[in-house]
């Protein structure tokens, strides 16, 4: 944890220390003028900074969170830029003011006392503000580039405390640092880290679309360099460096840190001129104020920033327009229906009925469906989300085993055309049906050959063979994802897992692909794994005979659109399905091979309705394709649990985008029933 902690940790004492320092000053100048009565209003306006820093940093982390994820690539690489930028011009403006800070704020000290408490808790809250929104933005940019908040929070915590313990030392005199010498050190490591974050954040907005050259890679190292050992995960974590970066990064890279610290050295070396002596003035005595509960001032600098980042986060988030509650019922189907206007409506459906009901919004006329709710029970609501433009609408509601209602039509004008789903039968769904079950028959009478294959390997007592042979099995049973609901008792036999069985991996029920990969990487020997992989080819055959004659829906084609990957995200993203091989990225590899594989027997389909949507998968495939190339080489492929955070979390990423963007697959191709 500590090479994502410690960006933080420099950061939380760097800026620490420098806002400490600030306070120190302004509470010594204070004392020192005799003015102790107006230290509260010092620490009211260090608490307004600290809560406008930490109510910042909530709505940076809510804002992104309620984004799609290249959206949340792009802003988090915006932000990730505007970070850097910060840090530099903090570390320049630190290098040129450490040797004159006190004197400088001590004249606005002298001249807030003269303005009254106001203009003392404004100096007190801008002289720490600026490290405090550093702090913030920086923190949760290197959080977000880690992949997880605890190792930078501790970091950061770590660093505010030591921060706080030397600042208390310097402030009591117990304490004696050359500040000019410590800023200067940090200022070089900080100008070195802020490299790696401007090139991070280039690459978030190369990913979130933002940037060109997404693919174009100066640097592809993944094949020759282990992500998961430690020295690689502490270059990737204190100075942001991964195994693949693209001529964007490195030139960023390159051209930052050459000018930077070219410019940083430069002034280091240039002498600066001695401040000229300064007089202190003692400040007039304080004029007598109007008193007021000393819990007043405090509570409202803390509530505020709050009560403003909740607003900022509560009405950032998109939300639909529209929000008629429409009845569903055989009796009054599309009560409190009128024409919308134009733009995406969310409807309340409420079902004022006896019985479950089906509830569609239609174009009467042609029957093209625009929005759908199924299994919508008694007296329940649900919402509705629909995309209305010009045309004519209806409600049709088909209760459970009654009969349909189409409600009256009501006209909506201007906005276009809207584009609706149109219904698709059987018929339509034969032909890529057809396609798809040729290719699952002949990748069932490859893996008949292979399991085979892997038999003779075993009997024969080649078991270094047997491992690569059972990987090329095991990837072509992977890529079949769409037929599994066909596949009936033979999946859980060829490809079963051991949970939940009461002797786990040593069980007798325990069988298939996953309990060969056990016994080839657990030492088993080969007269132990012959019989397991005697069964394993026995029932490869089986399904291989039994396939033909299973009855195939039609409508599962379009659902496992979305299931294969949700299956990949699940279990093998997590390694939860690992028996020792580390090979889950490339089961994951042949899982996306198979939705590749189904969506083009569904194209035509899919490209009359929504023309926009291929396109996007497309790219998303592209994208989780070139992800999942760089964590193998060869027969060699990165285990899940020794994937670096950062490409842990761009795989998550990817492959979450990816079934965001397959869901509205289902509900296009669904059969639609007659009514």
């Amino acid at each position: 944890m500590w090479d994502d902690a410690f960006p933080s940790f420099l950061i939380g004492l760097r800026e620490g220390l420098e806002a400490g320092l600030i306070v120190s000053i302004l509470v010594a100048t204070l004392v020192r003028a005799e003015a102790r009565s107006r230290l509260p209003q010092v620490w009211t306006g260090v608490l307004a900074a600290v809560a406008v820093a930490m109510s910042f940093g909530a709505v940076l982390t809510f804002t992104a969170a309620s984004m799609p994820q290249t959206a949340q690539e792009a802003f988090g690489g915006a932000l990730s830029v505007i970070a850097v930028a910060f840090v530099t011009a903090m570390v320049f403006w630190m290098r040129r003011s450490a040797r004159n800070l006190s004197g400088e704020l001590k004249r606005k000290v002298t001249g807030a006392l003269a303005m009254g408490s106001g203009m003392l808790i404004l100096t007190s809250f801008l002289a720490v503000g600026r490290e405090g929104l550093e702090t913030a933005l920086f923190l949760w940019t290197t959080a977000r580039a880690a992949g997880e908040s605890a190792g930078p929070l501790t970091g950061a915590a770590i660093g505010l405390v030591i921060a706080a313990g030397l600042c208390w030392g310097l402030y009591r005199r117990v304490l004696r640092i050359n500040l000019t010498k410590f800023f200067t050190a940090t200022g070089a490591v900080l100008i070195v880290i802020a490299a790696g974050v401007l090139g991070y954040g280039l690459r978030d907005l190369q990913e979130g679309g933002v940037l060109p050259g997404n693919g174009a890679y100066a640097v592809d190292l993944a094949g020759s360099v282990d992500a998961g050992s430690w020295y690689s995960t502490l270059i990737q974590g204190v100075l942001n460096l991964t195994p693949t970066m693209t001529w964007l990064q490195v030139v960023a890279y390159a051209g930052y840190l050459a000018v930077v610290m070219t410019l940083f050295v430069r002034g280091v070396r240039t002498p600066a001129p001695k401040p000229a002596a300064e007089r202190a003035e003692r400040p007039a005595r304080e004029a007598r104020q109007r008193r007021r509960p000393a819990w007043v001032v405090p509570a409202a600098v803390v509530a505020v920033p709050a009560v403003i980042a909740g607003l900022v986060v509560a009405f950032g988030r998109p939300k639909p327009a529209g929000n008629q509650t429409v009845a569903v019922s055989e009796t009054e189907c599309g009560k409190g229906f009128t024409a919308p206007k134009p733009g995406r409506q969310t409807f309340q459906m409420h079902n004022t009925g006896g019985k479950t009901s089906e509830v569609y919004l239609v174009d009467p006329s042609t029957n093209a469906v625009y929005g759908e709710i199924e299994g919508l029970a008694p007296g329940t609501t649900r919402d509705l989300v629909a995309t209305v433009a010009g045309g004519t609408y209806a409600w049709r509601c088909v209760p459970t085993g009654g009969k349909a209602v189409t409600s009256k039509a009501v006209t909506v004008s201007g906005g276009g055309a809207a584009r609706p789903v149109v219904p698709v039968s059987e018929q339509d769904l034969a032909d890529p049906l057809k396609a798809y079950k040729a290719y699952v028959e002949q990748g069932l009478a490859t893996l008949v050959a292979q399991t085979r294959t892997l038999q003779d390997d075993i009997e024969g007592g080649h078991l270094d063979k047997a491992r690569t042979d059972w990987l090329t099995a095991h990837r072509t049973y992977a890529s079949l994802g769409a037929a599994y609901g066909t596949f009936e008792d033979y999946d859980q036999k060829i490809d079963g897992r051991a949970d939940g069985l009461p002797d786990g991996e040593r069980d007798k029920d325990f069988t298939g692909f996953l309990r060969v990969e056990y016994g080839l990487w657990h030492g088993e020997s080969a007269k132990d794994l012959s019989g397991p992989a005697r069964q394993l080819a026995e029932d490869a055959a089986g399904l291989q005979k039994a396939f033909p004659g299973q009855e195939f829906d039609p409508g599962d084609l379009p659902l496992r659109a979305h299931e294969i990957l949700e299956n990949t995200l699940q279990f093998e993203l997590t390694g939860d399905t690992d028996e020792g091989s580390g090979t889950n990225l490339a089961t994951a590899d042949a899982n996306l091979a198979g939705t590749r594989e189904l969506l083009t027997v569904l194209r035509p389909l899919l490209t009359s309705r929504a023309p926009k949507l291929l396109p996007t998968v497309d790219a998303d495939i592209d994208r989780l394709q070139k992800l999942l190339d760089a964590a193998h080489d060869g027969d060699h492929w990165t285990p899940v649990d020794r994937l670096a955070t950062a490409d842990k979390q761009r795989l998550d990423g990817a492959t979450g985008q990816l079934l965001e963007d397959l869901a509205p697959v289902p509900d296009l191709l669904e059969i639609r029933k007659s009514a």
